[in-house]
């Protein structure tokens, strides 16, 4: 198999259980997982660390940081202390980066949102170098501005990884399904060469037909993405890590787990395997 570079975003699997996730990874020979912070809270963080080491699983992220804009102070002093909590999660369990969300827009001050943005994230820096955490800011799909994130493009991701000069702890996170569409990609892509800490694939297909855009993508392969072309530039620009398939999707969620598994396997062999380098760097 192919399967070397493929890391189970747990979303992907979203009904499953840490545990139970783990263990599929382990029966369909995938070896690296990207968990969920909800789902670490629900066994607690020394369980998961344990329970995922004894299964021999790479970390691939922890899902999410952010979500850094508030109204107040008050706000944003909380939201700074779950970002401190998760680079404390992250750097238990080893893993390859702190995948952040960066949160929406104020209302109609998307100016202040993304000052706000670049603020936290320059206050976390000290904090996750001293953990040994990479943090890498994942641009949404401009649609969900208003709800998830004020960074929609990786230009402005490129631009605050530039801006807040960290570059060994500050990258980008590079999800297929949110920036296939931008015709600066390949640019953007040769521009971020060694700052991309995190690479996801998935698929969109139109008419989607689910209530939240955010949980409608399709596996690969089933729709207008140009996977081949983007696992090269990724590959092209230095990126040897894992790939994670990250398929929010409801309508998988009510189906069978065991079957979705077998079908992202194929999917990753088919459509996503043969794009990438061979090279695994370590975490």
């Amino acid at each position: 198999m192919s399967l070397a570079r493929a890391s189970l975003n747990q979303y992907t699997v979203k009904p499953l259980s840490l545990i139970e996730a783990a263990d599929a990874c382990v029966r369909h020979g995938i070896p690296a997982i990207g968990v969920w912070r909800d789902k670490i809270a629900a066994i607690g963080l020394d369980a998961a660390k344990r329970e995922l080491a004894a299964r021999q699983l790479r970390v691939s992220s922890v899902c999410r940081g952010g979500f850094f804009p508030g109204r107040d102070a008050a706000t944003r002093r909380a939201n700074r202390e779950q970002n401190l909590r998760a680079i404390e999660e992250a750097a238990t369990l080893g893993a390859d980066v702190l995948v952040l969300v960066c949160g929406p827009t104020l209302g109609t001050h998307i100016e202040e949102a993304r000052a706000q943005i670049a603020e936290g994230i320059d206050l976390l820096v000290p904090h996750a170098r001293a953990a040994g955490v990479k943090l890498g800011i994942e641009p949404l799909h401009p649609m969900l501005i208003a709800e998830r994130s004020a960074v929609t493009t990786l230009a402005e991701a490129n631009d605050l990884v530039a801006r807040i000069g960290a570059q060994d702890v500050v990258g980008v996170a590079v999800d297929a399904y949110h920036v296939f569409w931008d015709a600066r990609l390949e640019t953007e892509l040769d521009r971020a060469r060694g700052t991309i800490f995190a690479y996801h694939v998935g698929d969109w297909v139109t008419p989607h037909g689910a209530p939240d855009v955010s949980a409608a993508r399709a596996l690969m392969g089933e729709g207008c993405i140009d996977l081949a072309s983007i696992g090269g530039w990724v590959t092209r620009n230095g990126y040897r890590g894992p790939v994670e398939v990250e398929v929010l999707n409801t309508r998988l969620w009510e189906g069978d787990q065991e079957a979705l598994l077998r079908e992202v396997v194929a999917r990753f062999e088919e459509h996503v395997a043969g794009t990438l380098g061979a090279g695994l760097t370590a975490a």
